[in-house]
């Protein structure tokens, strides 16, 4: 019996690898014969990196500038000429200073995409020429003008001066002068890994939406979208656009407005997250001959079905006719219909096996190797002759 099990992170308690890891524990001792195949994937967010370094592609690392100033240490992952850099890895909320004891310091007008500039600046001097930029879990409003004047692009305010960094300073921007950009963007694609559709200013903008969750205020978020807006204005005019197309364009809002510098200015194509790490990883062809797919998250809710990774995954299985397809989750929102609709046979979800919810994470890992083995046990029976 073949299974592939290909599941992305339980958040706050398991990486995807670890999650791939305990279930499979589980299926070995079940099933000793059975083969594995372990594929951690990601939606284009935070572990998009490892997955793609788990499926053969090689670290370079670099030290770059946190979303606060602060440097961090961290990893482009390179496959001849694809490069796959991950926003949060240098820009992103688990790098605020209190994320890892559960309280971050917000820095909703002050933090910058400087680091992720940064690694694109990595990625390039490793000779790449396909970028896939991953822009979830940012802790950043900034339109991405950090991305940019790392890659050389300046930002003046008035009289010529420097801006500094983050999206509050934006209010003041006069210009922004993009022929320092580092010329070798000019022979790269970038491909935006997104699943947000979001424009870049208004009611469904980066600040409105998606500004509250990184600690903006009303009156923050008011200021950051006027701030975006002369922003925009500004690049539309460095690169002979017109300011209400390029705002409008789908993902422009993703990540604070990183998806609009990345569509604007490094003439990004936006493709659903999910969908390019299938691609890095190499899952459809994996799936050749697959009886069973495991794959889960930490919370299958309605946001699952908008693209996440499991229902990619199940996507993925149903196309090459894998025949049960099951999924298993922290917890579970989805009713039969959603789950079908999905494309999930079966789901598991650990809050039915442990009720209290820091016990389900603290115990997450021994609690999908019980699942395991008993989903080996059930399917046992079913293996292709």
């Amino acid at each position: 019996m073949r299974i592939v099990i290909a599941p992305d992170k339980f958040k706050g308690s398991l990486d995807a690898a670890e999650v791939a890891a305990a279930v499979a524990d589980g299926v070995r001792s079940a099933l000793p014969g059975a083969d594995l195949d372990l594929v951690p994937v990601a939606d284009g967010g935070e572990g998009t990196v490892a997955a793609a370094l788990g499926a053969g592609f090689r670290p370079v690392e670099a030290t770059v500038t946190g979303p606060v100033g602060d440097p961090v240490r961290a990893a482009v992952a390179v496959d001849g000429s694809t490069a796959v850099v991950e926003l949060a890895a240098a820009s992103g909320l688990d790098l605020l200073p209190g994320a890892a004891a559960g309280t971050p310091r917000f820095a909703p007008l002050d933090a910058g995409t400087a680091g992720t500039g940064q690694l694109i600046t990595a990625a390039l001097d490793a000779g790449c020429t396909r970028i896939v930029l991953g822009v979830g879990g940012s802790a950043t409003n900034d339109g991405g003008a950090g991305m940019l004047a790392a890659l050389g692009a300046r930002l003046t305010g008035a009289g010529g001066a420097p801006l500094p960094a983050g999206g509050g300073a934006l209010a003041g921007i006069e210009a922004i002068d993009l022929s320092g950009l580092d010329p070798r963007l000019a022979g790269v694609e970038v491909v935006l890994a997104a699943d947000v559709t979001n424009p870049l200013l208004g009611p469904d903008g980066a600040a409105a939406v998606f500004g509250p969750q990184k600690g903006a205020s009303a009156a923050d978020v008011s200021t950051l979208d006027a701030a975006l807006a002369r922003f925009a204005r500004c690049v539309a005019a460095a690169v002979g656009r017109d300011p209400d197309e390029l705002v409008s364009l789908p993902g422009a809002g993703a990540a604070g407005g990183v998806g609009f510098a990345a569509l604007a200015v490094l003439r990004a194509t936006r493709r659903p997250g999910i969908e390019v790490v299938r691609e890095l990883v190499r899952l459809d062809e994996r799936l050749a001959g697959t009886d069973v797919v495991i794959t889960g998250e930490g919370s299958l809710d309605g946001q699952s079905l908008g693209g996440k990774s499991p229902v990619g995954v199940a996507a993925a299985a149903r196309a090459h006719g894998v025949p049960t397809v099951i999924a298993v989750c922290g917890r579970n929102q989805l009713d039969a219909g959603q789950a079908r609709a999905a494309g999930f046979d079966q789901v598991h979800a650990l809050a039915d096996r442990e009720p209290d919810p820091r016990r389900s994470m603290a115990e997450a890992a021994r609690l999908l190797t019980e699942l395991g083995r008993e989903l080996a046990s059930e399917q046992g029976t079913g293996a292709r002759t």
